[in-house]
């Protein structure tokens, strides 16, 4: 038994190794995380296959042979030595791993100078993303449908939700924590020093739209993230009687493809977009006017479209979209439309 089960371990733990159990590491947070993960499998997997192997050699030596159904097992009283053993070896094993545990955790949420803050709200279905003033913005709040983050810079997230508890989770930060009602929660992650797209994922069922509440999370070089700072604090879109038409509708095609996130559930073939979740605009939006267009991204349970449920689209696109930006969605919507 004990040679099978160290070569059932060596085995065990090498196919555990051989796993590409997690996506790409994202935070520093996310290499500790990996080998606590790493640390707890070189410990478990021998005590689980010593467990088997001495479970199933016992159902192959002390099996019941024909004849003796109506016997019973001798009576003893057992090994005092050996119980001792296996409780006092196991007692250890956990204790140490809960202290090394309780190191590594409290290393994690360390609070590291000069976070970025990052407000995060969750609403069915969708996230929203705020950086308050004076938080790395230059003196002014901004407010997004997509995370941006400089690459190498802690970061802490301020996360709460609107309506039903959701759950913010990035994999590649390793990291995640409950947006519930009425409170808030937070925790610190290190962004490394490697560009990257991620996606934000609730990891709480939260309704119908849960599948579909995904956001993408930007990790950039600080000059790239300062541009986009710098971006979004300028007006977003060209307003005012001076505003060329063209420059209008480029900038709607921009928000329904990037920052508005429109693209990530409605097909429209002019901006390249082909899912599925909500209805297909290069059908649905023939009949359409100017402003049922606007009403459908303002109130969009004021209308549904028939096959599709009520309350997957998210309702907070008139506080998160600026009114030349909804000027300028709706616009470029209106010309997909008359292009057909």
């Amino acid at each position: 038994m004990l040679g099978i089960g160290v070569i059932a371990s060596v085995v065990g733990i090498a196919i555990a190794f051989a796993i590409d159990w997690f996506p790409d590491q994202g935070s520093t947070q996310a290499k500790k995380i990996d080998d606590l993960y790493d640390v707890m499998l070189v410990a478990s997997v021998p005590f689980f296959v010593l467990v088997v192997v001495v479970v199933l050699f016992c159902v192959w030596k002390f099996r019941m042979k024909p004849g003796e159904e109506m016997k019973d097992g001798p009576p003893i009283h057992g090994d005092t030595r050996l119980e001792a053993i296996w409780t006092v070896l196991p007692a250890l094993l956990l204790t140490g791993l809960l202290i090394y545990t309780y190191i590594e955790l409290v290393d994690i949420e360390k609070k590291k100078p000069n976070p970025l803050l990052v407000n995060v709200v969750g609403q069915q279905f969708t996230w929203t993303f705020s950086y308050p003033k004076g938080a790395g913005t230059g003196g002014k709040a901004i407010t997004s449908n997509q995370l941006f983050l400089p690459e190498n810079r802690p970061v802490e997230f301020q996360v709460r939700s609107e309506d039903v508890i959701h759950d913010f989770w990035v994999p590649e930060f390793r990291m995640k924590i409950d947006a519930v009602p009425g409170i808030s929660t937070s925790y610190r992650i290190t962004t490394v020093k490697r560009p990257g797209r991620y996606q934000v994922v609730c990891a709480e069922l939260c309704g119908l739209g849960h599948a579909t509440m995904r956001q993408s999370v930007h990790v950039v070089p600080p000059a790239q993230f300062a541009r986009w700072v710098a971006k979004e604090k300028g007006p977003a879109v060209p307003g005012g009687a001076k505003a060329k038409p063209e420059d209008v509708t480029a900038a709607g095609k921009q928000i329904f493809a990037g920052t508005g996130g429109c693209g990530a559930c409605h097909t429209l073939a002019d901006a390249g977009s082909t899912a599925t979740v909500g209805p297909n605009l290069d059908k649905s939006l023939a009949n359409d006017t100017r402003e049922s267009i606007l009403k459908s991204i303002v109130e969009p349970n004021a209308v549904v479209t028939p096959g599709f449920p009520r309350g997957v689209m998210p309702a907070n696109f008139g506080k998160t979209l600026s009114k030349p930006e909804l000027n300028a969605l709706v616009t470029y919507l209106v010309e997909s439309a008359e292009k057909k």
